[in-house]
């Protein structure tokens, strides 16, 4: 799972915590059922958004039927949950999937890792097109031409070869930009209110200018260590004109926001009015970690437990994801043994801000902000 969006659960209520994960388990079984087994692997964080968004603006919500009782998964710790299901989880997985296509491709054409080998590229080549023409059916049955989304990852393509020293990032985030807008607009016509559109389309414009950008600066230092392209790179833009673009993103997703009306607003205003704010926080290094994991007493320590062998490894650590130690549980490494937090703990982003807005549970009272103190 990727994505900029991450809710820690420590900013979540309990009625918003549990609709996340109805959207973020639909959107996985709706790319099973769309797709096969394995374009689970195309869940993301982002993509759930759609969902979130289909379902705000819903006349029906929750209460017409939008659930279904999904069966145990690992990833549950074998439980059984109520999961998002219909037209806002299909559209998901449709964009979920041209974009999945899009991923595979660029890590064919940069020959990452095992990428790099002809028999798997040839095989990622094969499951790209087939991704292809499950999202296009998809998006098609729902009335959205997944067309876009592939002639935006084109247009991205010859953006990079022309784009140098002294260029405009904001010409490299245009594709995407037009992506995400065309994503989010369409979720007012599944939703029925089709004059939210405009304004979904400026927010999924900013929001595709934002995840680009952040993934570029998240990705500078690793990408120029690999020789490997980057927007950020590549223009000439520094890490303060790239912060300031983002801030400037997110404060025009909050006003977008404004302008639509929903059914159930929490959840959609969470996810893109404050997590934006947070991502923008966790990648330029503003943000106040989360306390996570735990500390042994100062004492006698326990003697060093002597590391498991690779195949004893490898046992322990199926064990541990198939009863979801490794993401919910802190726990002990499967082949060194040392103590390690969860990976949900790891990827915490708590901040020390005013909570008010997760525990109102669609209250208004983050329009004016009065209790936030932020400007959304």
């Amino acid at each position: 799972m990727f994505g900029i969006i991450r809710p820690c659960r420590h900013r979540l209520s309990e009625r918003l915590r549990t609709s996340w994960m109805a959207h973020l388990c639909g959107l996985c079984l709706a790319l099973r059922d769309e797709a096969g087994q394995l374009a689970r692997t195309a869940t993301n964080y982002d993509g759930l958004i759609i969902s979130v968004l289909v379902e705000a603006q819903s006349p029906a919500g929750t209460a017409g039927g939008a659930r279904r009782t999904a069966g145990p998964c690992p990833l549950r710790g074998m439980r059984t949950a109520a999961v998002a299901r219909g037209e806002g989880a299909r559209l998901a997985a449709a964009v979920s999937l041209a974009l999945a296509s899009v991923k595979v491709r660029d890590h064919v054409a940069d020959r990452d890792g095992v990428f790099a080998r002809r028999p798997v590229a040839a095989g990622a080549r094969v499951v790209a097109r087939r991704w292809d023409r499950q999202s296009a059916g998809g998006g098609s049955a729902l009335g959205f031409d997944t067309a876009v989304l592939l002639d935006a990852a084109a247009r991205q393509e010859e953006l990079e070869r022309s784009t140098g020293l002294g260029g405009s990032v904001l010409l490299v985030t245009e594709p995407t930009e037009t992506a995400t807008a065309a994503a989010f607009a369409h979720t007012a016509v599944l939703g029925g209110r089709p004059g939210n559109a405009a304004a979904l389309a400026e927010a999924g414009r900013l929001f595709g200018r934002l995840a680009h950008l952040l993934d570029a600066a998240e990705d500078q230092a690793a990408d120029a260590a690999a020789g490997l392209w980057n927007p950020l790179t590549a223009t000439g833009t520094d890490r303060a004109e790239a912060e300031r673009l983002c801030r400037d993103a997110v404060h025009g997703i909050r006003l977008a926001l404004r302008e639509v009306e929903f059914t159930d607003r929490a959840l959609a205003h969470l996810l893109l009015a404050h997590e934006t704010g947070q991502a923008v926080d966790r990648v330029f290094g503003h943000g106040a970690s989360c306390a996570v994991g735990s500390h042994q007493a100062p004492g006698t320590l326990p003697a060093p437990k002597p590391p498991r062998s690779t195949l004893a490894g490898c046992a322990a650590w199926t064990l541990m994801a198939c009863t979801c130690q490794l993401l919910c549980c802190e726990h002990d490494d499967p082949w060194s043994r040392k103590r390690r937090d969860s990976w949900c703990a790891r990827n915490c982003d708590c901040s020390d801000g005013c909570d008010c807005c997760d525990g109102c549970d669609g209250c208004d009272c983050c329009d004016s902000c009065d209790c936030c103190g932020c400007d959304c």
